[in-house]
């Protein structure tokens, strides 16, 4: 990434104490909530809350590696990138096929408390997104796949919030299907943009340009 003059950026993301807080209210903001909202997502039969707590929980989550790989190498930090990127992707194939085999067996959510979560849910995740958004452009594939993840959940608290009035007004069960579908769609499209990063990131550190 040396040709975008990002290396100064990326060098005060490793030592900048506020950037470490940041990360860390993030961690215990999204592992919290996501293990609340995986919980309400069985006592509602959401299936578009538990993807939604899965997301919530894998931001927490790659959050938390990401925090401990800011004083690793640029190149370390690259490969952390990739290993986020996979993850996020088998999230998201994970997400689907268990959205497919609920379709056969569908079963309508509970669409108020569904809501209600899917509104807390938003709260929580705009606090996290508050926190981290100054450091959104920090240079490197880590920073941006926690950004990338922390916008992920926003967009998907927006989805199951308008599901579970589609489930209210429909009584049926297909708005909440489709709703944790697009979310594994985001994950899956969020992990495209983090392994093109990370890929291009190695290939330039190989290349002696970082």
């Amino acid at each position: 990434m040396s040709d975008c003059g990002c290396e100064a950026d990326t060098d005060r993301a490793g030592t900048d104490p506020a950037y470490r807080r940041a990360l860390w209210i993030v961690v215990i903001l999204n592992v919290g909530f996501g293990l609340i909202e995986l919980a309400g997502g069985f006592v509602a039969g959401s299936q578009a809350l538990k993807a939604d707590s899965l997301d919530f929980i894998g931001d927490g989550s790659i959050t938390l590696v990401g925090l401990m790989a800011l004083g690793w190498s640029a190149a370390a930090r690259s490969r952390t990138a990739l290993v986020q990127g996979l993850f996020l992707l088998a999230l998201g194939l994970g997400v689907i096929g268990f959205a497919i085999w609920r379709a056969f067996n569908a079963i309508p959510p509970e669409a108020e408390l569904m809501g209600g979560i899917g509104i807390v849910a938003l709260v929580v995740n705009i606090s996290a997104a508050l926190v981290l958004a100054r450091f959104r452009d920090q240079g490197d594939a880590t920073s941006r796949a926690i950004w990338l993840f922390s916008r992920n959940d926003a967009l998907a608290n927006i989805a199951v919030i308008v599901a579970a009035a589609l489930v209210g007004w429909t009584g049926r069960a297909w708005p909440d299907l489709v709703v944790a579908g697009v979310i594994a769609l985001l994950f899956l499209h969020s992990a495209y943009d983090i392994l093109r990063d990370a890929r291009r990131e190695l290939a330039d550190h190989k290349g002696g340009r970082a």
